[in-house]
């Protein structure tokens, strides 16, 4: 059974019914749209049909215009120019966007991947020595770098111009909160400057920042803010990459970033790129509309999988210079290597849930969850933490020991901010970095356990109660007979969905149970039943409560909360309810 939750249901505001008048649309969607901040009918228009138009110019971004100038530069002074790339599915279609655009302006770039495991995450200065050494005359950071301190003096003595783009947390001063940086050519980053007064889209991903700055390079190769017609085709084009690292990197999914995904997700479908498109067929998933559930569970999981078992090299060859067979072939081994991924992290996570209620870390008082073995695999910890994390509602720190190391991938929970948490704890790291809901940090073995107390206490201080359960925030009370395929059109203008702009869930309260439940599933985990409310009926499922079926006999009465989804069978459609939480009245 489901671990109990809170709902938080939104008060019905005031408001609703005038915008819902306005916008032409229903009560439920108007209420939606205010509990997104979105009060007025115009920003009720733009979200409900997004436009490119409504993207910001580059130029707002922190030192973009100087970095876009000095890329230019080197396209036309054919210099070699190499992009320094992360190894997840952010940094990865980063590094595919600026390989792209600087291709399509004439120039030519190649790319470097840092090993996950033998190399470690961000910039490191025996790679930078390398690529100097190797006749690198720019290099361009991506999806990593803001903390690269050294590796940045590396490349300075070597006179060799370093532009670092990133989207994660930056270094302080010691006892002061101005920024320590990297001393380099510049930093291109959505949340520098922002005192004056900054960029309006603070939670750009990194493939975000690398789709902005190509469209910088674009403005500065012509010398105008409007770009050529063929550069403009290749940005649209491009979108399908930002989206991807934009979904999988979890960011808000708010403003900008929810119009690139938007078109992105398109794009997909459309796509002349011969990697995506060998991608999306090795998924099964070619001619079909794809939204923001295909990226994160099926197509991102793919390109993740080569770097966490072994190198991303690959995933980006695929997405850049890969012919339309090699992109195949790369794409059927990403789907092999993500197989295999799937079943070390099945038995990973067997053994992390052993670990924790063995010690009794599963108690009401425990705040925080540090959990590290000899055997796990550094490359599929992460993924792991996020199930502990769905499981126990816990920040969780996950530690895969080697030769006296631990290297770490950690996930969190709303209101606890990891990258600063781990700020807290830096004593016992080597390194850290990342964000507020995901970082990476690696530490001595000796040390693992004073790290655990310290992280701890450090969650202990910042965590109530309260945060501990998870929160269900509703979207609005809903009857039955309101939630329609008419309402169901509506909803889907609302997409795409993820972090920042979650599904809209509805309760219906004092439905009434109308016959006795079904388990199905393969192991009758899960529950199906039907409900009545007036005269109105709805099927619903309800994943993974299966344990329900003998505690609710017909006329039971309980309130759901539900996600209304769309089933289609024998070439009917119809609507059916997802419980996600339900209560007995």
């Amino acid at each position: 059974m489901q671990r109990a939750k809170r709902w938080n249901i939104a008060p019905p505001d005031p408001a609703a019914q005038d915008l819902a008048s306005r916008l032409k649309t229903s009560r439920l969607i108007a209420q939606i749209l205010l509990n997104r901040g979105v009060r007025e009918p115009d920003a009720g228009r733009d979200f409900l049909a997004p436009s490119l138009k409504t993207l910001h110019e580059p130029a707002a971004i922190f030192n973009l215009t100087a970095a876009s100038h000095r890329i230019a530069q080197a396209i036309r002074e054919k210099q070699r120019i190499v992009i320094y790339g992360d190894y997840d599915v952010d940094g990865i279609t980063a590094t595919a966007i600026l390989w792209h655009a600087i291709r399509c302006l004439g120039g030519a770039a190649e790319f470097y991947i840092p090993h996950r495991i033998e190399e470690g995450y961000g910039l490191n200065p025996d790679a930078i020595a390398q690529l100097c050494g190797n006749g690198a005359q720019l290099i361009i950071s991506v999806d990593c770098g803001v903390t690269a301190i050294e590796p940045a003096q590396v490349a300075r003595s070597r006179g060799v111009d370093l532009i670092i783009t990133d989207h994660h947390e930056w270094r302080h001063q010691d006892g002061s909160t101005s920024p320590l940086l990297p001393d380099c050519h510049s930093i291109v980053h959505p949340r520098l400057g922002e005192q004056t007064p900054g960029y309006p889209n603070p939670h750009l991903c990194g493939a975000g920042v690398a789709f902005k700055l190509a469209w910088g390079i674009g403005q500065a190769v012509i010398g105008a803010t409007k770009v050529s017609a063929e550069f403009r085709n290749f940005l649209i084009d491009a979108t399908a990459l930002a989206a991807l690292g934009t979904i999988a990197d979890v960011v808000p999914l708010q403003g900008e970033n929810r119009v690139l995904a938007h078109f992105g997700l398109s794009g997909l479908r459309r796509t002349r790129l011969n990697g995506l498109r060998a991608l999306i067929a090795s998924a099964g998933l070619t001619g079909q509309s794809l939204d923001s559930f295909h990226v994160g569970f099926l197509l991102a999981p793919r390109l993740n999988a080569c770097g966490r078992m072994g190198h991303a090299q690959l995933a980006v060859e695929m997405l850049t210079s890969a012919s339309e067979e090699k992109a195949r072939e790369i794409a059927e081994y990403l789907d092999q290597q993500n197989r295999a991924r799937q079943a070390i992290e099945r038995k990973i996570l067997d053994e992390a849930i052993e670990q924790v209620t063995r010690n009794g870390w599963d108690a009401d008082g425990q705040r925080a969850l540090v959990l590290g073995a000899e055997n796990w695999h550094p490359g599929v910890i992460g993924i792991v933490a996020s199930r502990i994390v769905e499981r126990f509602h816990r920040p969780t720190v996950m530690l895969a020991i080697n030769n006296g190391h631990a290297q770490g991938s950690a996930r969190s929970i709303s209101g606890f901010h990891l990258a600063r948490a781990l700020d807290a704890c830096t004593g016992c790291l080597e390194t850290h970095g990342g964000h507020e809901m995901a970082a990476g940090l690696k530490l001595h073995t000796a040390r693992v356990d004073e790290f655990r107390a310290a992280f701890c206490e450090h969650a202990g201080q910042c965590l109530t109660d309260d945060m501990l359960v998870p929160e269900m925030k509703i979207d609005a009370l809903a009857q039955l007979q309101e939630i329609t395929l008419g309402l169901m059109g509506d909803l889907a203008r609302l997409g795409p969905f993820g972090h920042g702009n979650r599904r809209p869930l509805f309760v219906c309260r004092n439905v009434s149970v109308v016959s006795p439940p079904r388990r199905v599933g393969k192991t009758s985990q899960h529950l199906q039943m039907q409900v009545r409310q007036a005269n109105q009926c709805m099927k619903c499922i309800a994943f993974g409560q299966g344990d329900l079926a003998e505690k609710l006999p017909p006329g039971t009465a309980i309130d759901i909360a539900v996600e209304p989804s769309l089933n289609e069978y024998n070439g009917r459609t119809s609507v059916e309810l997802e419980v996600k939480d339900l209560q007995v009245v």
